[in-house]
C-alpha cells in the first residue's frame, strides 16, 4: 500500500465562514482515515484521485442534508466523484468498517446508550394494497 501523504489523506478540516462546516473532526478523522483506501497513481498516467477527506466530507454533507447529489457545494469536489467514491466504499464495506471504529470510541467514553435506538423509514417503500 503507498504511503500516505497529507495531501492524499487531507489536513485538518478548518472551518471557514462561507464553506460548510466539516462533518468530522479531526480526531475523528485520525481514528478512520486508514479505512479509506488511497489507490497507487496508474502507470498509464490520468488525472490525479482527489482527496480522500475532502471526498468523504462532501459525501457526508449530502447524507446529512438529504441534498441531491448535484446540490454539492463547490467547495467539495464534484458531485460525480463524491458519488462514485460514495458508491466504491460501500460496495467495499469501508463504510462499516469506519461505523463500527466510531461507535467503538463513543461506546468507550460511555456516550452510547444501547437501550434506545431507532430505525428511520423514510425511504421504505410501501406497495399498494400490501396492508
Amino acid at each position: 500500500m503507498p504511503k500516505r501523504t497529507d495531501e492524499q489523506v487531507g489536513p485538518g478540516m478548518e472551518p471557514d465562514s462561507n464553506l460548510p462546516q466539516p462533518q468530522l473532526t479531526d480526531e475523528q478523522w485520525l481514528l478512520i482515515s486508514d479505512c479509506f483506501p488511497i489507490r497507487a497513481p496508474d502507470p498509464r498516467g490520468g488525472r490525479p484521485r482527489t482527496n480522500v477527506r475532502r471526498c468523504l466530507e462532501g459525501i457526508l454533507w449530502v447524507l446529512r442534508s438529504g441534498a441531491r447529489w448535484k446540490d454539492l457545494p463547490r467547495s467539495f469536489p464534484s458531485y460525480v466523484t463524491c458519488w462514485r467514491r460514495f458508491v466504491e466504499w460501500s460496495k467495499d464495506g469501508v463504510w462499516d468498517q469506519a461505523w463500527s471504529r466510531l461507535v467503538e470510541q463513543l461506546d468507550r467514553r460511555g456516550d452510547v446508550n444501547w437501550e434506545q435506538g431507532f430505525a428511520d423509514g423514510t425511504f421504505a417503500p410501501a406497495k399498494k394494497g400490501a396492508i
